[in-house]
């Protein structure tokens, strides 16, 4: 217990963070009304991910943990993006 350290974060990146998560949620509504017919998924499904990102760096600390935890987010975002690719790809092609 003697090797914890603590990620004390300042309140202006948690303002910025929050700033940040809620114009994105913004663009996700109005990506909504606008018609981008099968390309309306796709964006928000990006701009998801980037929020997704943003919580995972931030509030899962992932910002301060080792490369091999690193590698091992990144390979389940791959899949992650592999199974939006196939559910998407389907949607397209019906």
């Amino acid at each position: 217990m003697h090797n914890e350290t603590a990620h004390i974060t300042p309140y202006r990146a948690h303002a910025w963070v929050l700033i940040t998560l809620l114009t994105l949620t913004f663009v996700t509504i109005t990506v909504t009304w606008v018609d981008l017919s099968a390309l309306t998924v796709l964006v928000a499904m990006l701009i998801a991910s980037v929020k997704a990102y943003i919580v995972l760096t931030y509030f899962m600390h992932l910002k301060f943990e080792s490369s091999l935890f690193r590698v091992f987010v990144v390979m389940v975002l791959a899949i992650y993006v592999l199974v939006i690719l196939f559910t998407l790809s389907d949607y397209l092609f019906r």
